[in-house]
């Protein structure tokens, strides 16, 4: 049900070409997530002080907040190649001693999902972040013979939106962590009339805001919904993007105040509606909303969570007071109501 939301912060069919358009090429054009940006700009001079290469970064986050990108900034600000593949992608040992041994000397590698590394991949990872080098087994049975190889000195970037299931062998080896979170809306905004200035965009400030309110904190839908508003404005304005411009385009799109759509709304509804506003188990509720737990706790609950229209307690899922009014269960005069959690 995920895959295609419009609001949805995974990557898209069509975000591809758009998204590279307009992603930001050095730290200076990077907005938002400060402190991370001020941090790896001091670690990026000193390791150019020492003359040494960065050390591996660990960037972790919600999807669609920037990962991929600052990673390659950093590769960029230290102005060497980078090399993108992801953990699902590496399969055998012999992948990685393959894009390993190919590298030039302080290059950058970049691996999305690496928390779905094959832990015999892994194994292989260690000795090759620690000292420059990797074992490759020669061989089978009793005639088989342990190869040593050295590989140029290089920065592994490791992007993952489960920190929790990283080894911690492998998060240990990395010096620089660092966690991004929803941004700001006035972040979002100043975004947005960037990302119109590259696309030759017509988009006054209250419009850019507008969009911003209701794009989840996560650039990528940001940027996505510009798009979509812009094809409304096209078609039932005169393209320029205003305020009440965006919001009936956005409106039209079932996309609320608050950025939630209705796939947001039916699993809240569901807590209230079907289970008196819980608290309801993750296996139960994925069900009566036909997801699979995963999604649940990867691509809904993240975002509710950070509004406070749900709460995680050690029996289940809980509705807030926030959501019910936001669905306007309160002012149909509480006929759901949560017992003790608060008054009508």
């Amino acid at each position: 049900m995920q895959d295609d939301r419009l609001i949805s912060a995974k990557v898209l069919a069509e975000d591809d070409t758009a998204e590279t358009s307009v992603r930001p090429k050095r730290l200076e054009d990077y907005i938002g997530q400060n402190k991370v940006k001020e941090n790896i700009s001091i670690f990026i001079s000193a390791a150019r002080e020492r003359g040494s290469s960065l050390d591996h970064v660990l960037l972790s986050g919600p999807p669609g907040l920037g990962k991929t990108t600052l990673a390659t900034i950093i590769a960029n600000e230290i102005g060497k190649t980078i090399r993108k593949t992801s953990g699902p992608a590496i399969e055998r040992p012999g992948d990685l001693a393959a894009i390993l041994t190919n590298m030039e000397p302080g290059e950058v590698l970049f691996i999305d999902e690496i928390h779905r590394l094959n832990r015999a991949v892994e194994e292989i990872m260690y000795p090759a972040m620690e000292d420059f080098n990797i074992d490759i087994v020669i061989g089978k049975g009793p005639a088989a013979r342990t190869l040593c190889l050295d590989i140029p000195p290089f920065t592994l970037i490791g992007a993952t939106t489960r920190p929790g299931l990283l080894s911690s062998p492998l998060r240990d080896r990395f010096g620089i962590n660092h966690r991004l979170d929803f941004y700001e809306e006035n972040d979002l905004a100043e975004i947005l009339m960037r990302a119109a200035g590259i696309l030759g965009l017509e988009v006054d400030p209250a419009g850019a805001r507008e969009i911003a309110r209701r794009s989840r904190g996560t650039p990528r839908v940001a940027n996505r919904l510009l798009r979509r508003v812009s094809d409304y404005a096209l078609v039932k304005g005169d393209g320029s993007i205003s305020c009440s411009m965006a919001r009936l385009a956005l409106e039209k799109l079932e996309i609320d105040e608050f950025g939630l759509d209705n796939v947001d709304r039916m699993i809240l509804d569901a807590v209230i509606a079907k289970f008196g506003g819980g608290p309801v188990g993750l296996e139960t509720l994925a069900a009566a909303v036909s997801e699979e737990n995963d999604t649940i706790t990867d691509v809904y609950e993240p975002y509710l969570l950070k509004l406070g229209f749900i709460q995680k307690t050690p029996r289940g899922r809980i509705a807030t007071e926030h959501a019910y009014r936001h669905l306007g269960y309160m002012a149909a005069g509480g006929s759901v109501k949560i017992s003790g959690l608060f008054d009508e």
